[in-house]
């Protein structure tokens, strides 16, 4: 038998350790109301991805549009543990063209050991969290690599 991830019907699912993926792009507009950029907003937290079942994730971040909004401040995380998976950092510092995977957004070439592998349970979907002031404009594209650790395991963009 195959060591590949399979979901319930056997189909698998990828043929390398971190083969499946999801994708997502956040832009931001915090003077709008509700937007995910609205520090006070209904839209904060947002959900980026939904976990179903027991998964091994890694996150990257790719700032697309440069942020702006003062002194606005953003992390990634889980509810209860909202910087668990990407620390606070001022979003103004987020230029287009880096990595973002700590509290100081890089270059354009970083080792891939920067992303950090997290084991996630059932329900504990991923979330980006506006922790100081409103993100008035800008885009981060998140890209969540993945692996099944259950049977019918799996994260979908939210």
């Amino acid at each position: 038998m195959s060591s590949f991830p399979r979901d319930e019907n056997g189909v698998t699912l990828a043929d390398t350790d971190w083969g499946l993926k999801a994708e997502k792009t956040m832009t931001f507009a915090g003077g709008t109301a509700n937007d995910p950029g609205d520090y006070d907003g209904s839209g904060n937290p947002a959900t980026l991805f939904t976990v179903t079942g027991e998964v091994q994730v890694r996150l990257l971040a790719v700032c697309i549009t440069s942020l702006a909004g003062g002194s606005a401040t953003i992390e990634v995380g889980l509810s209860g543990n909202t910087a668990a998976v990407i620390a606070l950092t001022t979003a103004t510092n987020m230029v287009a063209g880096e990595f973002w995977h700590d509290a100081s957004p890089d270059s354009a070439i970083e080792e891939s050991s920067v992303l950090k592998e997290f084991i996630i349970v059932n329900g504990a979907d991923i979330i980006q969290i506006v922790a100081t002031a409103n993100i008035t404009s800008g885009a981060i594209k998140y890209t969540c690599l993945w692996y099944p650790l259950s049977i019918g395991a799996k994260v979908e963009a939210a």
